[in-house]
């Protein structure tokens, strides 16, 4: 398991719904949060999106199923064609890092989440009460 705070890289690893598409990582943990942008509210249909950010180098992304969408220009994102988990979100902004959802894992829990990016597209019905660094971009 990764230890956000004191540097230390471990492996996690995660898969769809079906299991058709699965990850693992060995890499440290960059940053992780939660993500109140439209684009991942449609992607997910849900009101927020929690990921994690790891280097590419060092983290499997696979399986049979596993497709791709490039939901805008210089961003696509991994989801499995079986079930329709979305699995990755990648960005030519950040090059050396892929996203992967926390939800996807398999200790779900073991990451904590140190910020909101896109506070300012959040849905208005969703009250969130923490004292967590809240951003209007991402990362």
């Amino acid at each position: 398991m990764s230890d956000m705070h004191n540097g230390k890289p471990g492996v996690l690893s995660g898969h769809c719904f079906c299991g058709g598409v699965h990850f693992r990582t060995s890499g440290l943990v960059r940053t992780s949060g939660h993500c109140h942008c439209e684009s991942c509210r449609r992607a997910t249909s849900s009101p927020v999106t929690t990921f994690f950010t790891v280097p590419r180098e060092g983290t499997e992304l696979a399986g049979e199923s596993l497709r791709y969408y490039a939901s805008s220009p210089g961003v696509r994102r991994g989801f499995c064609g079986n079930c329709g988990s979305p699995m990755s979100f990648e960005t030519e902004r950040r090059p050396d890092d892929i996203d992967l959802y926390v939800a996807s894992l398999d200790e779900g829990l073991s990451v904590p989440i140190r910020e909101h990016w896109h506070w300012d597209e959040r849905v208005d019905w969703l009250h969130v009460v923490d004292d967590l660094p809240k951003s209007e971009g991402g990362v």
